[in-house]
């Protein structure tokens, strides 16, 4: 019905979109063939001629933005208000700026892609192509052996090293990579299948964008593919002009990495991105900042970086400050563990009792059906459940009573949680205690209300109310509140063991290796090493297996790769399939899907699902449909769902003697040679989902009479994305294939979320063990299940990005205020906000109390003056007007600080120039506040023709920054405990995100505020001590990288993910030899003393050789 509303207006929005795109196709294919008849070095040079146009489009701009920098530079430095409205109105005009590039880029496409597609055919129809050498074909020739000098020209061969193995350039895009290509430069997804070239549809809007000089970055998902995709495509753009590098071939921090960021085109892993961020954001001078402005990204495999990685925290973290309480898990694991015991007693009792009533007639909710809702909700992962379940009618029975049950409200659920000791949401995750769990674990001579919250309101108002002091009602308060805290903590920590003993089982959902609990990837069994569960879940696991708790660290900087990568100016992706996805894509990045067609119409068949009652029978079938597919000659790729089930189809195959291979962690030194002989005919590759959907199975000799690949699901993924991409393994580039599914009613998801209605149906029908339900009402009844989850999921996620959205908004506030800090330019006005915040928190906290007294106190300790105002003024005058009369006095009193601060220096400095020369260019000056010290750094050059002031705006940018840095990190901690704390206010009927809202608002004020006043307490305070002007420790002084020896990132945790794709490091194969486990190293080996590469004619050493 859909698709015929579709056609009737105009079909779907992806096949609108692509015929808009189709003028611009044809026009690329115009250029292209005009383009075959220039020379090489007329092509070469298109790109010097797109740049030349995109500078002239883009010049009255450029010449506004100059002028209004010379405009603020030549205001005087005390014209703050002056210099930042121009500074805004720079802001502005960049704005515009970058609008007019994608203006010119769109009217440069079409030639920009011919270019593109010209020089890619030119490769694969030569051998070499020779050209006039350039300065940059030199420096290549240096480093690369398909690229040599001979006299004036330059020859690029078209075999290279990329990934480890040699490739020839045998590729020229088709027209539905000129509309993918298109579909990226416009900051969308492009959506293609499997065998589509989306590395080679990436080259097209990567060579347009970089034109514009401002970076392109290409993102993967692990480092081998950045690596190998730089290195693939790398010449083609190198033979057109552009520098290409990929940031995971260098050091974090290094010279090297920040050459690769200015590079035009710059490949990496989504995770050296981000963390490059938060380093740069914390140096202390911008010198030792690598990366350059947010631009322009291409995400490869979009789906899995901006949904399944998105909310994972990317986190730089260092030692804490003090230790934290691990001790209380295993005091309470005593108690726990007799819980868990008494409630495995009482569920099995309870299922014995459903059982034989249910067996007699008696599946009433309120008697047989009661009993089996008890058992389910207090065990639901009870083996003897689940089988008991999977007879016919028991799921339909049970589905009547949670029917009951959850009506109204759930007004009847106390009930059936009276007999238990704690209720288990298996879909939610959550685990909740009941009233006769309580008193279990309460010992006798215990509080009974030891795991019970105080109303904390009612307590507060009851202590108002009392005939106490005020210091007594203040005492009895802070108790109260302490005894809230502790109980808090310790109410979580008996939740997260109830998880960790009922949810997470040992060799399934974790490991322990080493003395360590180690998390198991569910999709692909892979060890994630150095990842832990949050929220205090990993430390209740460690208990449970009696290891050593780790000892938590501190946050130093955070960001999720989804807030990381919505900074840039624009944003694509690219992926096989994301369609699914496509309402969260648009709601978070504002991100359109697009579908592309296939080059070749897909061919292949997409079976309705075989349903099956029992794993049991469900297994069988697959076993002796591989053995069907086998004898027809063609191979087959088994998709499961975890690799426990990959290992037992092993088992099952094995018993029959049929050959196969497995696709998992345990076999990764061997993924190449396993897909590499995928294709060929009777194969038979098991693998998870996850690990399968990297793949490109190409088929071998008689596949394709055959019938093609065959894919066999042998369980639905709760994730539809991930089924299709396992389904579009086969069929690419137009070869035959099938794909069907083959599922249970004991599966996870039909468990869980699946529709009653079939199990119903199935024991109307009379269906006995063995036999198959198949119908598309079957399928898409399971793809019901599947939208469920997706959408359930999808709620967690936005949850979690709304706790995300305040840090992410504090974060942007404080690290604008640290490049102020850093680049000084607009330090000045946060600086006299700052000044003018501490007079009016001073005024305003005194005069509500009209303590004068107090008042004068606080203004010596805060700006170091004797205040004018007097003790009427402070209790009569307007709060505003005094606040202004307190900020001029101690802004006055600074100006006179930094003038003394001249006169003190500059003859000391002075000399120093004489003594020592002008190849001095810095001078460190010592300072303190008689509590804290620190050292500026002044550039001599600008002292002097400053007149001085420079040391002072040293000073100010050097306090900035250890203040906020300070601040920020502590703050970091305060707010990781507050998202903690605040998940007990459900119990007070309260929502968390709204408290934490709240909390969060208040301690970012709080942490300004102090940031503020500790800024200006030290500036009004600071001095150079006389002890050490006399010694002469003013001197040369030269800048001092950042320490970050002790800071540790959780790069371990966040590549994980990227290796769950079979294209990683493992992805080449050479079947005449084994598998090289170094890497390959591709570069020429020269002699220092050679003749350079370049055609110089200078030794190497002397040439290109000096940078190794």
């Amino acid at each position: 019905m859909l698709g015929i509303i579709s056609k009737i207006f105009g079909g779907s929005k992806s096949e609108k979109d692509v015929k808009q795109i189709m003028p611009q196709v044809a026009k690329i294919n115009q250029f292209f063939k005009e383009y075959s008849s220039l020379s090489n070095d007329q092509l070469r040079n298109k790109t010097q001629e797109f740049r030349a146009r995109i500078k002239e489009y883009l010049a009255e701009n450029d010449r506004q933005i100059e002028g209004r920098k010379t405009d603020a530079e030549a205001l005087p430095f005390e014209d703050i208000n002056g210099r930042d409205s121009i500074y805004k109105e720079i802001d502005e005009l960049k704005k515009g700026r970058d609008k007019k590039i994608e203006e010119i880029l769109q009217q440069l496409l079409p030639e920009a892609f011919a270019v593109v597609k010209e020089t890619s055919r030119r490769f694969k129809e030569n051998d070499a192509l020779v050209s006039a050498a350039t300065d940059l074909d030199r420096e290549l020739a240096a480093r690369k052996n398909n690229i040599t000098i001979e006299a004036d020209k330059s020859i690029y061969r078209n075999t290279w090293t990329a990934g480890g193995g040699t490739v020839v350039w045998n590729m020229v895009h088709y027209d539905v990579q000129l509309i993918g290509g298109t579909v990226l430069h416009s900051g969308k997804i492009a959506e293609m299948a499997t065998g589509e070239g989306k590395t080679l549809v990436s080259t097209l809007p990567a060579y347009l964008n970089a034109l514009a000089g401002e970076g392109v970055h290409i993102v993967t998902v692990n480092d081998y593919l950045a690596r190998r995709d730089s290195e693939w495509n790398g010449p083609i753009f190198e033979w057109l002009g552009l520098r290409v590098d990929c940031i995971d071939k260098h050091e974090p921090n290094s010279d090297a990495r920040r050459k690769a960021y200015n590079a035009d085109i710059v490949y990496g892993t989504n995770n050296e991105f981000g963390f490059d961020y938060l380093r740069d954001n914390m140096v202390h001078t911008p010198d030792e900042m690598v990366q350059r402005k947010h631009h322009f990204a291409m995400v490869d495999e979009v789906d899995s970086v901006l949904i399944d990685d998105a909310r994972t925290p990317l986190i730089i973290s260092g030692p804490i400050g003090h230790s934290d309480n691990t001790q209380l898990f295993f005091d309470l694991k005593p108690r726990i563990e007799k819980l868990v015991e008494a409630q495995k007693k009482a569920t099995n009792q309870f299922l014995i009792e459903a059982k034989k009533k249910i067996a007699e007639g008696n599946d009433d909710p309120k008697d047989g059906g009661l009993a089996l809702m008890r058992a389910h909700r207090g065990l639901p992962k009870n083996s003897a459940l689940i089988k008991f379940l999977s007879e016919p009618g028991m799921r339909v029975k049970l589905q009547k009573s949670e029917n009951y049950y959850l009506a109204d409200q759930q007004k009847e659920m106390p009930k059936v949680d009276a007999e238990i000791f704690f209720s288990i949401d298996e879909k939610n995750n959550q685990v909740e205690l009941t009233d006769k769990g309580l008193n279990l674990i309460t010992r006798s001579g215990e509080d009974p209300e030891f795991f019970v919250l105080p109303d904390i309101a009612t307590k507060l108002s009851e202590i108002e109310r009392t005939d106490l002091t005020a210091e007594e009602k203040l005492q009895r308060k802070d108790n109260l509140i302490k005894e809230y805290a502790s109980k808090a903590e310790r109410i979580h920590t008996v939740q997260q063991l109830l998880k960790a003993y009922t949810l997470f089982d040992k060799d399934v959902e974790y490991v322990v290796l080493d003395g360590a609990v180690k998390i198991v990837d569910e999709q692909t069994g892979r060890i994630l090493d150095g990842r832990r569960y949050s929220d205090g879940l990993h430390q209740a696991i460690e208990a449970k297996e009696n290891v050593k708790i780790e000892a938590s660290t501190q946050t130093y900087a955070t960001v999720t790769l989804q807030n990381y990568f919505r900074m840039y100016h624009k944003l694509a992706g690219m992926t096989g399939t994301a369609e699914t996805e496509a309402a969260e894509l648009w709601s978070i990045y504002k991100l359109d899907v697009v579908s592309i067609p296939t080059n070749v119409p897909v061919i292949r068949k997409d079976e309705q699902d075989l349903v099956y009652k029992t794993k049991r029978e469900k297994y069988k079938a697959v076993i002796d449909e591989i053995e069907k597919l086998r004898t027809s000659g063609r191979p087959s790729l088994v998709g499961t769902t975890s690799v426990e089930v990959s290992e037992l189809l092993s088992r099952m195959l094995k018993q029959k003697n049929i050959p196969h291979n497995v696709l998992n962690a345990k076999q990764h030194s061997k993924e190449a040679q396993i897909v590499a002989e995928a294709g060929f005919a009777g194969a038979v590759t098991i693998a998870t989902n996850m690990a399968g959907r990297g793949t490109d199975i190409k088929l071998g000799p008689g596949v394709k009479e055959a019938g093609g690949l065959a894919i066999i699901g042998t369980e639905r993924h709760e994730s539809r994305r991930v089924d299709r991409q396992l389904r579009g393994r086969a069929g690419r580039q137009g070869d035959p294939g099938t794909s069907s599914f083959f599922v249970s009613l004991e599966d996870d998801l039909m468990r869980m979320f699946g529709s009653e209605r079939i199990a119903s149906l199935m024991d109307r029908m009379g269906y006995k063990e063995g036999e198959v339900i198949q119908h598309s009402m079957i399928t898409k009844s399971i793809e019901r299940a599947q939208k469920k989850v997706e959408e359930n999921n999808f709620g967690i996620r936005k949850r979690l990005l709304e706790y995300d959205d305040v840090m992410n908004k504090q974060r942007n506030v404080v690290y604008g205020k640290r490049n102020h800090a850093l680049f000084g330019e607009r330090l000045a006005l946060d600086l006299d906000n700052a000044f003018y915040s501490v007079a009016e928190g001073l005024v305003f906290s005194n005069k509500e109390t009209n303590d004068h007294e107090g008042f004068k106190l606080a203004v010596i300790m805060n700006f170091a003056i004797e205040t004018s105002i007097t003790a009427a003024e402070l209790d009569k005058d307007d709060a505003a007007v005094l606040t202004e009369r307190l900020y001029n006095e101690s802004i006055q009193n600074y100006n006179n600080k930094k003038k003394a601060l001249v006169e003190q220096t500059m003859p000391i400095i002075r000399n120093i120039r004489k003594e020592q020369g002008n190849h001095i260019e810095n001078v460190a000056v010592p300072f303190s506040d008689g509590n804290k010290g620190i050292q500026a750094l002044a550039n001599l050059d600008k002292y002097f023709e400053s007149e001085g002031q420079e040391l002072g705006r040293a000073l100010e940018r050097s306090i900035a920054l250890a203040m906020i840095d300070d601040a920020w990190k502590e703050h970091l901690r305060a707010m990781d405990d507050l998202r903690q704390s605040v998940q007990t206010a459900g119990y007070e009927q309260k929502d968390p995100l709204v408290i934490y809202k709240i909390e969060a608002y208040n301690a970012f004020k709080h942490m300004d505020d102090q940031v503020n006043k500790d800024i200006v307490s030290f500036l009004c305070h600071a001095r150079i001590p006389i002890e050490q002007t006399n010694a002469g420790q003013i001197r040369e002084g030269r800048e001092q990288k950042t320490d970050m020896s002790k800071m540790n990132a959780n790069k371990t945790q966040v590549e994980a993910a990227g290796s769950d794709y079979a294209a990683n490091e493992n992805d080449y194969f050479d079947p005449s030899s084994p598998i090289k486990q170094e890497p390959v190293r591709v570069e020429p080996k020269i002699g220092r003393n050679d003749p350079c590469p370049c055609g110089s004619g200078k030794k190497f050493k002397q040439c290109h050789g000096k940078e190794s």
